[in-house]
């Protein structure tokens, strides 16, 4: 007896990216004013860590552009043949991001190589003062994003990247007051490569997070064991089987089980207060809202196909 919901509302048409709409608008109008001050700055003073940062927030920008275009389209209401929506598109920007910051990333590692190799000149005051303006314009939007970084995996993404902006914005200014005082323009190159190793394990974690949703693994903060013990201990309850966890997209988890209990229960109508007990459970020890169980009377597990059991 398949059984799904019973009454509860299980609404998934605002993600929780879409909940902070106006900070990744924010975040992304400034982005963009950094980017665009330091390809200046970049082809004005001839650093190569400048143009690395700038292409490291352009290319953040666009993660942020993506999240933001992603949440319109995770709003579209269910339908017949999408049933949840356009909720997991947010996974797929996610998923793309991580993939222009690993291009990224590669880039500027062997552009830095080659500037090791043969060092070029670089004008250190302008240099500073162009790292300075992004550093400003990156720690204003990390406010924008601090309280909110935990809400999707879209956010948390955004929140890493101006956090990273920050960081490589002062190893622009670290290298500029180095060529300034003794003039190692190895300095600039030697940012560089720091910052394309800041990026490039940064972009493969984002990846791993957004493939495991795709790939609809466990989320790793729900253990699939403790959930199998809650249940199987309430009462009339006497296994649980063909038990799924996985994420739609950033705090939509769903579970599905089959379920065997009493044959009792289906003939005194105890099954669906049985259903209420299991999705109180699920939503009150585990945050899961949206469950889907397939009661089961004692014995109907040897009718089932082999990879049900």
């Amino acid at each position: 007896m398949p059984s799904h919901g019973h009454g509860h509302d299980h609404g998934h048409g605002i993600t929780a990216t879409g909940q902070h709409r106006r900070i990744l608008v924010g975040t992304l109008l400034i982005s963009l004013a950094i980017a665009a001050v330091q390809v200046v700055g970049a082809v004005v003073t001839g650093s190569l860590a400048l143009l690395a940062d700038a292409g490291h927030v352009l290319a953040d920008s666009g993660g942020v552009a993506m999240a933001l275009g992603a949440t319109l389209l995770a709003a579209r209401p269910a339908t017949g043949r999408r049933t949840f929506g356009w909720a997991r598109a947010e996974i797929l920007a996610a998923a793309v991001n991580g993939l222009i910051l690993s291009g990224m990333g590669v880039y500027i590692l062997i552009q830095g190589i080659h500037r090791l190799i043969e060092p070029a000149v670089v004008e250190p005051v302008g240099m500073a003062v162009f790292g300075a303006v992004g550093l400003a314009g990156n720690l204003v939007a990390v406010a924008l994003l601090y309280r909110a970084r935990a809400a999707s995996l879209n956010l948390k993404g955004a929140f890493l990247e101006v956090a990273t902006d920050s960081i490589t914005s002062v190893g622009v200014l670290a290298a500029a007051l180095v060529i300034a005082l003794t003039g190692f323009t190895r300095a600039d190159a030697i940012v560089s490569l720091l910052i394309g190793l800041v990026i490039v394990p940064r972009a493969i974690g984002l990846l791993r997070e957004a493939a495991n949703v795709l790939l609809e693994a466990a989320p790793t903060d729900i253990d699939l064991e403790e959930i199998r013990q809650h249940i199987v201990a309430a009462d009339h309850i006497h296994d649980v089987h063909d038990l799924h966890v996985y994420t739609v997209t950033s705090g939509l988890p769903v579970l599905t089980a089959h379920v065997v209990v009493d044959v009792e229960c289906f003939q005194d109508g105890h099954a669906p207060q049985l259903l209420d007990r299991l999705q109180t459970c699920l939503s009150g020890h585990f945050d899961v809202e949206h469950s889907t169980f397939q009661l089961e009377p004692v014995g109907h597990v040897d009718h089932e196909h082999p990879t049900h059991a």
